[in-house]
């Protein structure tokens, strides 16, 4: 739903409604998610199936899953796209699965709202079929977790439910509805008001600025600095701060690494880009970072990931950090100056106290001569000819190919690291990435599509990853969402191979059981299930393949037939 559709809804609302009326809880519930937005739910049978119908008559479509943690991470691929929450829902007998859904949204700080149900209390602790105590399970990968025991709660408790995952740090939240389906909260008949507050039917809810006096003497210390860098992280990219650093960038001559969530944030062509910084990385951004005097973190946790293993920078460089949560500031690196506030606010902020442009010739071409030395290295693999395909080609092709406002989702393990060498080059294109669960690029790029139609979304995993949730392909059948996954198919769980062979050292014996799988052709697997499906054996065939899945105008599956023994880049480390 557009804003001005939203709006138009919100505005028919109050004139409908004068104060709370007499109503099920079944249709406040849909009611009030159709006022914030959601036009799409996730689940997986049986759960609120009277507020379901309900929601069938405002227009919000009702995704059926195959699994729990499909339905998560569907909601999560359309949160980040969307900057809306994303909804998930499973009775209590597959809410445990939902609840391990919910690591990566956690991880990744993506408002997703999972809605479970809960058997009455007469049929607590009696051995009741299905039944165990799930809500503890949310502890752990939520910022919100409450029991719903009567309808009265609702209005306070869903709306409660949109302000924790939207403000300040997005992030999951649960509700857990009293009945073995939800039945008595949504059967149940009381006076409710649907009141929606706006500010709460998306994020960034809020746009803090960090402290004017700490502006100020992080301006001074940025003015001062000789080689200082801009490390944009996941926060930059939930804030949609990247034209704001680009434009501080430039004032300042800084170049600009990313986290690989905070890829896009900068025109990986931009002549001050050099790459994605951490374990998951270009060689050139780790030097470049380590070499730094000042690293200027905006909307970064400093991870291990992005720090690698927090080596980058080096301890005791000077470090700004930019957050909107002030508990992340300094907690792994002392910050000079700490920085509370929204990324693209704050940094806005900080471009206002800075006077004029300074030029740092000397660093930005050292910076460029880092990055032209790792282009180098790798262009012979990035234009091999190699049967079977080497990804670094793979990852070459997608970068000529990839449309100009695409959403590229990517997988975890060598998923993620390929990935950083797919170079995004307009304004208009997006990556999300999983914060660390093989199988959700998939499901994830599924929640993606439905939250933008329009733009093209594109899933780059491994085979390791798509088996986990191939059954959602006929999900997307279903209901024709029609994503092109690329699937770098080496039948290996690649990433875990070194350390299997470490493992085995000169010791004989099967190795091979630990990390191969059998032969198989995904592109006929997807033209079984009613999808476009085609395989890919020479590199002379990527782009076309592409094209053509890209064309389909149905669930596309590129079955890229890799070499198991191309593992990706080791990253660079400081001696």
């Amino acid at each position: 739903m557009s804003n001005s559709e939203r709006t138009m809804y919100l505005q028919r609302k109050t004139v409908a409604q004068s104060g709370a009326r007499k109503m099920s809880g079944a249709k406040f519930i849909a009611e009030t998610l159709k006022g914030y937005g959601v036009t799409h739910i996730f689940y997986v049978e049986s759960i609120l199936r009277r507020a379901l119908v309900e929601m069938e008559a405002l227009g919000i479509r009702r995704i059926l899953t195959h699994s729990e943690k499909a339905a998560a991470y569907m909601a999560d691929g359309y949160a980040r796209v969307s900057h809306r929450p994303g909804i998930c829902m499973a009775q209590s007998v597959g809410a445990a699965n939902l609840a391990a859904g919910l690591q990566d949204p956690y991880l990744g700080l993506s408002p997703v709202i999972a809605i479970t149900s809960r058997r009455p209390p007469i049929a607590q602790y009696r051995n009741a079929y299905q039944e165990i105590l799930h809500g503890p399970k949310f502890d752990p990968v939520t910022k919100y977790n409450v029991n719903i025991d009567t309808a009265e709660q609702l209005p306070y408790l869903l709306r409660q439910a949109f302000r924790e995952a939207t403000s300040g740090a997005p992030g999951p939240v649960h509700l857990n509805v009293i009945g073995y389906r939800g039945e008595e909260v949504e059967t149940a008949e009381e006076n409710l008001e649907v009141l929606i507050e706006e500010s709460f039917t998306h994020y960034p809810s809020f746009r803090p600025v960090a402290d004017e006096e700490h502006v100020r003497e992080a301006a001074r210390v940025l003015e001062e600095a000789k080689k200082p860098v801009i490390v944009a992280g996941g926060g930059a990219t939930a804030s949609s701060a990247g034209p704001e650093i680009v434009e501080l960038a430039e004032m300042l001559s800084i170049p600009v690494a990313t986290s690989l969530n905070g890829k896009g944030t900068i025109l990986e062509d931009h002549p001050l880009s050099v790459g994605v910084v951490g374990s998951y990385s270009r060689w050139c951004a780790n030097r470049v970072v380590s070499e730094a005097d000042l690293v200027l973190f905006v909307g970064s946790h400093t991870g291990d990931q992005v720090t690698n293993g927090w080596t980058i920078p080096k301890p005791g460089t000077m470090v700004i950090q930019i957050d909107i949560d002030p508990s992340e500031l300094g907690r792994s690196y002392p910050n000079t100056v700490p920085l509370m506030g929204d990324a693209r606010a704050t940094v806005h902020k900080l471009i206002e106290s800075l006077p004029s442009k300074i030029s740092r010739d000397e660093w930005r071409q050292r910076a460029q001569q880092l990055v032209k030395e790792w282009q180098d290295e790798f262009e012979p693999l990035f234009n091999s000819d190699a049967i079977p395909i080497r990804p670094e080609r793979l990852c070459r092709e997608l970068t000529k190919v990839l449309p100009s406002d695409a959403v590229l989702v990517a997988d975890t393990g060598h998923a993620g690291i390929w990935t950083t060498m797919v170079y995004l080059t307009h304004p208009d294109q997006s990556y999300i990435r999983a914060a660390g669960s093989l199988g959700w690029g998939f499901p994830a790029s599924l929640g993606a599509k439905c939250a933008e139609p329009d733009r093209p979304v594109i899933c780059f995993t491994g085979d390791g990853g798509f088996w986990y949730h191939l059954s959602d392909l006929e999900t997307a059948r279903r209901w024709n969402i029609k994503t092109v996954t690329i699937v770098n198919n080496n039948n290996a769980l690649g990433q875990c191979m070194p350390g299997v062979d470490r493992a085995y050292g000169d010791r004989p014996g099967k190795r091979e059981e630990m990390y191969l799988f059998q032969e198989l052709n995904f592109a006929k697997i997807a033209q079984e299930m009613g999808c476009f499906g085609i395989r890919v054996e020479s590199p002379k065939e990527i782009a076309e393949a592409i094209n053509n899945a890209l064309k389909s105008d149905m669930p596309a599956v590129v079955d890229v037939v890799s070499d198991f023994k191309c593992a990706a880049p080791r990253p660079w480390t400081p001696s």
